[in-house]
């Protein structure tokens, strides 16, 4: 089988970039390890800036994330019982979308279907062989050893993918990384949000945040240590936790019911800088993690897509390798100012265990200087929102 471009993995970007090479006419692939019910169920981000909203609306899948998805003109940052509201819509004259990445993959993979994108799911013992020359992947499905060559390789198959485990072994890489001393326990019910917008709030117990899926779905976290385990939280723990953090500061109360899921996540910040090597490609969480506290994983990955699929555009139409050169220094650029923002956001919101009085007044006089500044704000919605492509 030979394909223009072959794409591992068949998560949001995956199928992302797959969508839009495809509406250009190349001819693609996408090979996905798991199966495709796996893929749709992982739970992950929920809020999502115009950079990714604006990529569905341009390959007309958007049809439930407009019917569904909540426009959102602002969040909160708390501190103790004050509410400090950052009105994007106001300061930068844009919004957010509050729509799950569980619903975006099924629109994506639904999509896929329906236009004759081939997506081949249940793909074990994936390889990719002779990047720097005429690369081609392998891998097992059926029993038997499939093989695809192609022009160029991406790899959109997560921080635990071979695509990156590649070109770290080639030598030469450059990673950095900041693993934080805690996790988020987080919980998803059929609850109405406790708050029309989300809250970040900053308290003497650590971080908590209310978020929602939906008008009837809500997601809600809370910062644990990372020796922390799900069977030290009952449910009714969690919720009357969640009951004290946040029934004094939000419009509604917290409802509770049963979880849909309840799971605790490490949090890291992580680039790995050699996003190309020869025809190999990488994109998404292959190349880079963010702490989930500014809401940026999924929206960097439709960055990182919206850059590539353009540069490979360019290619198949032109012969130019202009875009494609020029791909890491600019996907580059946007990643370390995200990583940058959901780093501050991060260390202002939490509490670090080496942390004492003196960085906790630190982060109060922060908190109340982001209250008295609509300067400060304004930088605050900016990156929240997306800075532009």
């Amino acid at each position: 089988m030979t394909r223009q471009v072959a794409i591992i993995g068949a998560g949001p970007s995956g199928l992302l970039l797959g969508h839009l090479l495809k509406a250009a006419g190349i001819d693609v692939v996408i090979i996905e390890r798991q199966a495709q019910a796996y893929v749709e169920a992982r739970i992950r981000a929920g809020v999502l800036e115009t950079v990714t909203t604006d990529l569905m609306r341009r390959l007309g899948i958007d049809a439930r994330m407009n019917a569904d998805g909540l426009i959102e003109d602002g969040f909160n940052l708390a501190s103790g019982d004050q509410l400090i509201r950052i009105d994007i819509k106001r300061l930068t004259g844009r919004h957010v979308t509050v729509y799950g990445q569980t619903e975006l993959t099924r629109d994506l993979f639904a999509a896929a279907q329906e236009r004759g994108l081939e997506a081949i799911c249940e793909a074990s013992d994936l390889a990719i062989h002779d990047a720097e020359g005429a690369p081609f992947v392998t891998f097992v499905r059926g029993g038997a050893i499939q093989r695809i060559d192609a022009q160029f390789v991406i790899g959109c198959d997560g921080f635990h993918g071979p695509s990156r485990r590649l070109i770290a072994d080639a030598g030469g890489a450059k990673s950095f990384e900041r693993e934080y001393p805690f996790g988020w326990l987080g919980i998803l019910a059929d609850v109405p949000p406790c708050h029309p917008e989300l809250i970040y709030a900053n308290t003497d117990d650590g971080f908590a945040l209310a978020s929602m899926r939906s008008p009837t779905r809500s997601r809600y976290y809370v910062q644990v240590p990372l020796t922390e385990t799900l069977e030290n939280w009952p449910e009714d723990r969690l919720w009357d936790e969640l009951a004290r953090r946040f029934d004094p500061i939000c419009d509604f109360g917290v409802t509770r019911g049963p979880a849909l899921e309840m799971s605790i996540a490490p949090l890291r910040s992580f680039v790995f800088e050699t996003m190309r090597h020869g025809r190999l490609f990488l994109a998404g969480d292959a190349a880079h993690i963010v702490p989930p506290t500014g809401a940026k994983g999924l929206n960097l990955a439709a960055s990182d897509v919206a850059y590539l699929s353009d540069a490979l555009v360019d290619y198949f139409r032109s012969g130019s390798e202009e875009g494609l050169i020029g791909y890491e220094r600019k996907a580059l650029s946007r990643i370390w100012k995200a990583e940058r923002f959901s780093w501050y956001l991060t260390k202002l919101m939490h509490r670090f265990p080496e942390d004492g009085p003196f960085e906790h007044r630190m982060q109060a006089a922060e908190l109340d200087y982001v209250a008295q500044s609509e300067t400060m704000q304004t930088v605050i919605a900016e990156n929240y929102v997306g800075l532009p492509l």
